[in-house]
């Protein structure tokens, strides 16, 4: 059964560098290998945001282009933010804060919780995603969730 693939920022950032260190080719084999079995990536605006800023705070522009170019390989490989899932984020930010499972710093943005109400928030049946990331637990509170290197095709 084919799944939509989620990436973290941790699976992402490392797939797009274009220096190809060893990670990058385990990641990149992986991503192959899954596609070819059919299944389909996304990319969570936030996901893509947490990797952007570094890239842009550093100057990397062969990186921004990588990044770029995972994004657009496919129709629909983005997915925007909307208001909707800004709105869910919020209900599961407290909803984790109120039952002393909280994912993050009262002051930090979370981006677990936004990508988690991305995710949530296209209303796909729970047997037809996961999101691959290498920070499993601030995730897997809320949707599927496993290391990149335990997702299988």
């Amino acid at each position: 059964m084919s799944q939509i693939v989620f990436l973290d920022s941790g699976p992402l950032g490392i797939l797009t560098n274009p220096k190809r260190p060893p990670e990058t080719v385990a990641v990149l084999t992986w991503a192959i290998a899954m596609q070819r079995a059919g299944h389909r990536f996304i990319t969570p605006s936030i996901a893509d945001f947490e990797v952007r800023r570094e890239l842009e705070r550093a100057g990397k522009v062969n990186g921004i282009a990588a990044l770029d170019a995972w994004n657009n390989a496919s129709p629909d490989r983005y997915l925007p933010l909307s208001d909707s899932a800004l709105r869910l984020a919020s209900k599961l930010w407290a909803h984790a804060r109120n039952s002393g499972t909280a994912t993050a710093d009262p002051k930090e943005l979370d981006g677990d919780v936004l990508i988690a109400a991305q995710v949530l928030n296209m209303g796909l049946p729970s047997y037809g995603f996961i999101i691959a990331t290498m920070n499993v637990g601030h995730l897997a509170q809320f949707v599927s969730a496993d290391l990149w290197t335990n997702i299988h095709p």
